[in-house]
């Protein structure tokens, strides 16, 4: 027993890990360098002389010029300009978002393959033959894409926006879900403090990194008038809606609120006192707060019927959506460029900028919605869908949404998590 005591004494085992240690470490060294592989002459030349440029586009370049201070003759470009266009729908270049690589043997050589990044998910490879002809390929980059679930809730003195900033949202994201939820909610009366919301959408992945984020899949909030749900589906055919709980159309023939996030300044009133004339008259649209220069989105797709100026309204824009409906947008400081009569816009398409012209105490949007010819209130009037699900598609709508809402439970228990699509 003493033996064994006076061997595991802390000193002397000390000293024999070292030792063993040092004789573990010359071993090893003697194995890889036995075992090492001659490296090739050639692979390493290879990797020593292999040149690559690489352009990222600025305001102003052309292909043509990109192409040519890379020593690219003229036939030369105007090959790769028109392969670039007939087999990978490439016409132009984007400033600061398209990137070329340019591969040479050396520094000295000709490029010899180019590479063209217009996307995190695509890239265009041209390679030149032995025959100096150019080939192109396509290569799409394979995605990693999860479904992540953020939560919040309306704070006293909130916007909706800062409490999705706070819940975590992308800004990019929140923009999307404003848009779906202007068809159903006004921003600006409709949130109140305690209100709970929560957004389920897509973030894409490369090897292991976040590239961007993707479609929202579905949203909840908790409005005035109930909670509201909408719901990301694909279609048989390939189309995509977003429908309701119940799989009707969420997205409605025009938006309640065109601006988002705007202030109303002045609601829908049958009798109201003109702030300019003085006297009591129907204020018979909503008047949201806009700085001059705030692009106007049309409501809702359809066609320009008037375009002018008078006296009252200003600069104006009038559409006609169907039969129904039209919509009017007044005060405006300037149209937007190719918007005149008969000009079809689609929805959200921006047709002029707020402003004060006419009768106006200061910079905004007078929104009118006209059901039947007669006025209504933008904020109250029931819109039609544009889309509703047929009774088979809503059977295999009604599906998808329960299972997604199994999802979206497991998620809200672990916000953490994520689900792979």
């Amino acid at each position: 027993m003493k033996k064994v005591k006076e061997y595991l004494n802390t000193s002397v085992l000390t000293k024999i890990i070292i030792a063993l240690a040092v004789l573990l470490t010359l071993v090893a060294l003697f194995l890889v360098i036995s075992n090492r592989a001659p490296i090739s002459r050639d692979v390493a030349d290879a990797e020593n002389t292999t040149c690559k440029t690489v352009v990222v586009v600025s305001a102003g370049d052309t292909l043509s010029g990109i192409l040519s201070k890379q020593g690219l003759s003229h036939s030369q470009i105007n090959e790769i300009v028109a392969l670039l266009k007939k087999d990978a729908g490439i016409n132009g270049l984007r400033a600061d978002r398209d990137k070329i690589e340019f591969v040479r043997a050396s520094d000295e050589s000709p490029v010899n393959k180019i590479v063209v990044i217009p996307s995190p998910w695509r890239q265009v490879e041209l390679t030149c033959d032995d025959n100096a002809k150019w080939n192109c390929n396509t290569i799409d980059i394979e995605r990693d894409t999860r479904a992540v679930y953020k939560s919040g809730v309306i704070l006293d003195g909130d916007s909706f926006y800062l409490a999705g900033m706070r819940a975590g949202i992308p800004a990019g994201i929140l923009a999307d879900v404003y848009d779906l939820l202007a068809f159903e909610m006004d921003f600006e009366r409709d949130v109140r403090a305690g209100q709970k919301f929560s957004v389920l959408y897509e973030e894409n992945f490369s090897s292991g990194a976040h590239v961007d984020n993707g479609h929202v899949l579905a949203v909840s909030f908790d409005a005035l008038r109930g909670n509201v749900k909408m719901y990301r589906f694909k279609k048989k055919d390939g189309g995509v809606g977003y429908y309701d709980e119940n799989g009707n159309g969420a997205i409605k023939s025009l938006k309640r609120t065109p601006i988002n996030n705007a202030k109303v300044t002045s609601s829908f009133q049958t009798r109201r006192k003109h702030p300019v004339l003085g006297f009591t008259r129907a204020h018979k649209g909503v008047d949201f707060r806009a700085p001059t220069g705030t692009p106007i989105p049309s409501a809702g797709a359809g066609r320009v019927v008037k375009r002018g100026y008078n006296s009252g309204h200003g600069n104006f824009v009038r559409i006609r959506h169907n039969g129904t409906f039209e919509t009017l947008y007044a005060h405006m400081s300037r149209f937007a460029k190719g918007v005149n009569v008969g000009t079809v816009v689609r929805q959200g398409q921006i047709i002029g900028y707020a402003g004060s012209t006419g009768l106006s105490t200061g910079p905004h949007l007078h929104y009118e919605v006209i059901k039947n010819g007669k006025h209504v209130n933008p904020l109250t009037v029931k819109l039609p869908p544009i889309d509703n699900l047929d009774a088979t598609a809503k059977a295999r709508f009604l599906e998808y949404r329960r299972a997604l809402d199994a999802g979206i439970e497991y998620l809200s228990e672990h916000p953490q998590m994520f689900i792979v699509l």
